[in-house]
Formats: C-alpha cells, structure tokens, sequence
C-alpha cells in the first residue's frame, strides 16, 4: 500500500485564486492534484483540501481556550517552533 497521509482534512473556501495565495504563497504549502473547483496541499506531509464553495459557513460557534475565543470547527499544526518560522 502506498504511503497516505495522517489525516485529510477538506475545507470550504470561497475564491480559489485567494486560497492559492494563502496555502501557497503566504504559508508555501506545495500544491497537490486540483480541479476547477478545489485544490490539494501539502500540510506537512497531510492532505488539506479547499473546495470551492459559494457561501461559506459561519462558525457554529466559539470557545474559551486560556483567555482568547477560538471559532469552532478549526484546525491547528502542531510544528517545532524553527519549522513554524
């Protein structure tokens, strides 16, 4: 069986050309395989997938983590602090 990811994670996004900017220019994760309408990157050796979607949904909700409110659903690497850099 061939090597597969940890995790594949697929996350709606509402402009392809925006989501190619942030995963692969601001963050530089190597895209993948695409189609018109979602695109594969590299998350450190995990599939993330942005799908095109023309409304995108609204949190469901936030939560206390320390003293901040993070949205729910969301998603977070865990990298050492020279790879994050």
């Amino acid at each position: 069986m061939p090597h597969r990811p940890a995790f594949h994670l697929a996350v709606p996004v509402d402009d392809l050309v925006a989501a190619r900017g942030f995963y692969g220019q601001v963050l530089g994760l190597p895209e993948g395989r695409s189609a018109d309408h979602w695109v594969d990157w590299n998350l450190e050796g995990h599939q993330l997938v942005t799908h095109l979607v023309p409304t995108v949904p609204q949190p469901a909700g936030t939560s206390v983590v320390g003293q901040h409110r993070v949205p729910i659903p969301h998603y977070g690497l865990l990298l050492p602090e020279q790879s994050f850099h």
